[in-house]
């Protein structure tokens, strides 16, 4: 009988453990009920909520310090509002109290630094009869120009009179100029005026004399046949303008049947450049058509070959491969280990 060391029960141990571990992978992944996707959905299931609870917490905590923080900064935020007030107020009853209190007026030496002495302190002389410009004084001497400045004032302010006097009297000849011109100008277009008048006058008088003299030579060349009938005899032709609107009259006529025949010209030449495009476009695209078409058969006996070759091949690869039948003990050897 063989003595059992405890070697041995630790692999029997470890070989049953590994055995047991397998029958139960086994019956998992076999089992197509408890299988989805070839994974364990209990443990999914346990992991998911273990991460759910881990997610909960961890919100709950930053959640707890976000309020902690948001507290902090509100008490932070008072506190600083009230230092700043506090601040301030004093700020301004030291600045009350240095204004009603602690004047530089008021102070005993102040009259040694005011910055105002100098324009407190009364000058040396107010003028030529001060009380204070005796003879010891020196303030006034023989041959002084002491009105120097109202004198300069008084000549600038002449200076200023007299250019404006100037500009008045040039402003003044300017404008009696214009008007001279301008009472000129208007009596000449008045003379200019006038002899249009009487130009227009004559004019209207000569055409009313041709006139008269026109009717009164119709009038004695009229037929008694009828105002379109004239008598040869006394007859003496037609008019100038009579002349001129006859001539007018065929001169349109020609243009007239010229521009017809120019537009029936362009008509034909215009339906002839339509029928040459036409024609033109018919036969490019007619080509194109059968470029086309001719392009497209090529493409398909291209491809209708290669199809051809590479089912002539798959045929030839079926049959070296195709050769063996598979049998029971093929499909017998899957499935039998969960690895």
């Amino acid at each position: 009988m063989d003595i059992v060391q405890p070697k041995d029960l630790e692999q029997s141990l470890g070989l049953a453990k590994r055995r047991h571990a397998e029958l139960c992978r086994q019956n998992r992944i076999f089992n197509a009920r408890n299988r989805i996707i070839g994974g364990d959905a209990e443990a999914w299931d346990i992991q998911l909520h273990d991460q759910k609870i881990r997610e909960a917490t961890e919100k709950a905590r930053h959640e707890t310090f976000a309020a902690e923080m948001r507290r902090s900064d509100k008490t932070t935020c008072t506190l600083e509002d009230r230092e700043r007030r506090d601040r301030k107020n004093l700020c301004k009853a030291i600045t009350d109290f240095q204004q009603s209190l602690q004047k530089p007026e008021s102070r005993r030496e102040f009259d040694l630094s005011d910055p105002l002495a100098l324009k407190k302190d009364l000058p040396a002389r107010r003028s030529d009869n001060d009380d204070r410009n005796t003879v010891s004084g020196m303030q006034r001497f023989m041959g002084e120009d002491l009105n120097f400045h109202e004198r300069k004032k008084f000549q600038q302010e002449q200076n200023r009179e007299w250019s404006l006097q100037q500009q008045r009297e040039r402003k003044n000849a300017r404008a009696d100029h214009k008007r001279a011109e301008d009472l000129y100008m208007k009596t000449r277009l008045q003379f200019d005026e006038t002899a249009k008048q009487l130009q227009n006058l004559e004019s209207a008088t000569r055409k009313a004399v041709r006139a008269a003299v026109q009717e009164f030579n119709k009038s004695q060349a009229a037929s008694s046949f009828g105002p379109h009938r004239v008598v040869p005899d006394r007859w003496k032709g037609m008019t100038r303008g009579q002349l001129e609107q006859v001539r007018l009259v065929q001169k349109q006529q020609v243009q007239e049947k010229l521009r017809i025949q120019e537009e029936e010209r362009q008509r034909d030449q215009e339906w002839d450049w339509q029928r040459v495009q036409n024609a033109r476009t018919s036969v490019l695209m007619e080509r194109q058509r059968r470029r086309q078409q001719r392009d497209l058969r090529r493409a398909l006996d291209c491809s209708n070959l290669g199809l051809a070759r590479e089912q002539l091949l798959q045929k030839k690869l079926m049959k070296e491969v195709c050769t063996d039948h598979p049998t029971e003990d093929y499909f017998t050897q899957f499935n039998t280990r969960s690895r």
